[in-house]
């Protein structure tokens, strides 16, 4: 049998800030499986708003599209219906927008039946107020970006079947989450510690939670490699346990649609203890992209927590012009403004250095988040001193005629539900 394989999109991508904001476009469109063949940038403080770009260079991108034989125009933004249908009228090519790729991105990479059912809710509400008016683009989507996932039959029902099928989706989310937040109070129960890794796409979060944990989770150059929550559990060696919870990598413009189906995933960080906040120490828009972070985890109302700061690839710092001996890694990571990192800690996750500092700023988060208490416990409250020796430190323990003396430090939660007063 013969395999036909999907032929490649050539695209051109188009933005109305610098060229320089569509390298990440580039690679969002690289992931997606297309070419970038031209860049075109309009640099005017916000889009036209019934064609994305004036008139002339609409021209010009006629133009370039005919030179060179370019399948598709990809825009830095999320088009409005109307822009859409105009630049389609006008264009006569394909019409896909930063959205358009991002949600194909994560068709691609969806794997279990919690993503999957995320990534088709947030296609449906961004196509619901797309149905109309959508002529040339319906007939010339073929394959290709933005077809994976619910598909095309989907998109040629009508709004009130669409709708259904979002409360359907709706519904089996709701599931899940339920399924998540009995797995979330059983964590608090235990009262183990938990960290989220939170990071910008591809700073290597995964490739982190591999290497402390020993785990196989997917971990690939490229953005969004993985999609789904992961937890782990990690024993120090302290013999303290606690729990690694990997989260889906942030993105400047994130689509709201997005952020709004993945909220319940998203909202792992709220619920851990402490923040992990990776940053790719070798990127040129590290300090951007760390933004980007916080500005996320302020929207989803994330707040009050420690943050150790991971500045990773740290062996992608390679000197240049400089005197062996000379402190290159300081003089770069001095120029990187971080107000909110309780912690800063530099390491490769791919090589291994400095994953022992990791741990012992790990540690020292956990303890400054202990108490400190001393009590006698009835032999009728066995359970209450099981909880302390396998949550708690125990600094002392005696058996005496009116029940057992422990002074240790324990979890806040603990100390808080057993032991105040």
């Amino acid at each position: 049998m013969e395999l036909i394989e999907e032929p490649v999109e050539k695209v051109i991508l188009v933005g109305t800030d610098t060229y320089e904001a569509l390298d990440e476009l580039e690679e969002l469109a690289e992931t997606a499986g297309a070419v970038t063949v031209a860049k075109m940038v309009q640099h005017i403080d916000k889009p036209v708003t019934s064609t994305y770009l004036g008139s002339g260079k609409l021209e010009e991108l006629a133009n370039l599209i005919d030179t060179t034989d370019a399948s598709g125009i990809i825009c830095d933004d999320e088009l409005t219906p109307a822009q859409m249908s105009n630049l389609e009228r006008i264009l006569k090519t394909k019409v896909m927008d930063r959205t358009m790729v991002i949600l194909d991105i994560f068709a691609q990479h969806a794997i279990t039946s919690e993503g999957k059912i995320q990534v088709e809710l947030a296609q449906l509400q961004y196509r619901l107020t797309r149905l109309t008016g959508k002529g040339l683009a319906m007939s010339r989507l073929g394959g290709g970006i933005g077809t994976r996932g619910p598909g095309e039959k989907k998109l040629e029902q009508d709004r009130r079947v669409i709708r259904n099928r979002v409360a359907q989706l709706r519904r089996e989310l709701n599931d899940v989450v339920s399924h998540r937040e009995i797995t979330r109070k059983k964590r608090e129960e235990n009262a183990i510690p938990v960290f989220a890794i939170v990071g910008y796409t591809n700073v290597g979060k995964s490739t982190l939670l591999n290497k402390l944990t020993g785990s196989d989770i997917l971990a690939e150059n490229k953005l969004f490699a993985t999609l789904d929550t992961t937890t782990r559990s990690l024993e120090m060696e302290t013999g303290e346990k606690l729990l690694l919870t990997d989260t889906v990598g942030f993105i400047r413009k994130l689509p709201h649609n997005l952020v709004d189906a993945f909220r319940s995933t998203l909202e792992e960080a709220k619920y851990a203890d402490h923040i992990i906040h990776v940053v790719d120490a070798s990127s040129e828009n590290a300090e951007e992209d760390m933004k980007v972070v916080y500005e996320t985890l302020d929207m989803l109302g994330i707040e009050g927590k420690k943050i150790i700061t991971v500045f990773n690839k740290i062996d992608k710092l390679i000197p240049q012009d400089r005197l062996p001996g000379e402190d290159y890694e300081d003089e770069i990571l001095a120029g990187l403004r971080d107000t909110r990192g309780y912690k800063k800690v530099r390491i490769s996750a791919k090589t291994g250095r400095g994953i022992d500092d990791l741990l012992k700023a790990m540690s020292e988060v956990i303890k400054e988040d202990r108490k400190y208490m001393e009590k006698v416990f009835g032999y009728n409250e066995m359970s209450k001193v099981a909880d302390i020796r396998k949550n708690g430190i125990v600094k002392k323990e005696e058996y005496r005629d009116d029940g057992i003396y422990i002074e240790a430090e324990v979890p806040a939660a603990i100390f808080n539900r057993y032991f105040e007063g």
